[in-house]
């Protein structure tokens, strides 16, 4: 997707080498619709520069650091060497990412213009990109996309495709709990309390929870999230549904992180 407008002093931008002079380098934004600055000649590399063909060639794709803008004059004027490797990696990476993101659009949508300008301005209005959007609709479905005015049809167009094409950043943790019921109905008791780690069904559909024995009284907690904020928070909600459930039986439970040595 192609922004409108201009973009501001100071932001990191893509673009692509249009046209080499002696004295700077023209570059069309390959953000912006029908923007193109210039990159001054003492803006293209450090130091005394002999040659500008010498740092860049035409075509080639590059990233530069806004300086001004002048909209009335329609100049925008860049830098090359002030962009660190940082910020052209970070920058190269979105601009790939909006560009498998305007794939994904043309997936759901085909190829109206029209339709495709309304419902990328939804997606973008509440997620920030259009690839930031398709990842939470991998990730939550339609609850990712209950902040827009699109209709259920979009919606569901966007989570199919999100599912079908994206892949989410996962992250795993592990964790561990025992439980122990000494009473007459300490199987029934320790089942139950499994069955409470797991959620009863009620875990999040964003979320990959697996609680397997590991030996008498042990039991692995592994939950697979998509950040390790979620992830954790996860852990600890399955652990303590165990250890209300087996206390509520008489029993006793304990949450830890690392799995017991046969000697503890």
């Amino acid at each position: 997707m192609k922004y409108s407008g201009y973009p501001e002093p100071g932001e990191i931008v893509v673009g692509k080498v249009d046209e080499i002079e002696d004295f700077g380098v023209f570059v069309d934004l390959e953000e912006y619709e029908d923007r193109r600055g210039l990159a001054h000649i003492s803006e293209v590399a450090s130091g005394w520069i002999k040659n500008v063909r010498d740092h860049v060639r035409e075509g080639q794709t590059t990233v530069c650091k806004v300086l001004s803008v002048d909209e009335s004059s329609q100049q925008i004027d860049l830098s090359i060497k002030d962009v660190n490797d940082h910020q052209r990696k970070e920058a190269i990476q979105r601009w790939k990412n909006e560009q498998k993101a305007d794939n994904w659009m043309s997936i759901a949508f085909g190829e109206e213009a029209a339709e495709y300008g309304r419902i990328a301005n939804e997606l973008v209005e509440v997620h920030g990109t259009l690839y930031d959007a398709f990842e939470q609709a991998a990730i939550l479905g339609e609850e990712a996309l209950e902040a827009t005015d699109l209709s259920e049809a979009e919606v569901d167009a966007i989570v199919e495709t999100a599912r079908e094409n994206v892949s989410v950043p996962y992250v795993e943790v592990t964790g561990y709990v025992d439980l122990v019921c000494s009473s007459e109905a300490g199987v029934d008791a320790v089942r139950s309390a499994l069955q409470a780690a797991e959620g009863n069904g009620e875990v999040p559909e964003e979320i990959d929870l697996d609680v397997t024995y590991v030996g008498a009284p042990e039991y692995r907690i592994k939950v697979r999230a998509p950040n390790y904020k979620t992830a954790e928070s996860q852990l600890e909600a399955s652990a303590e549904r165990a250890r209300a459930a087996i206390e509520a039986d008489g029993g006793s439970g304990e949450f830890h992180r690392e799995r017991r040595t046969d000697d503890e």
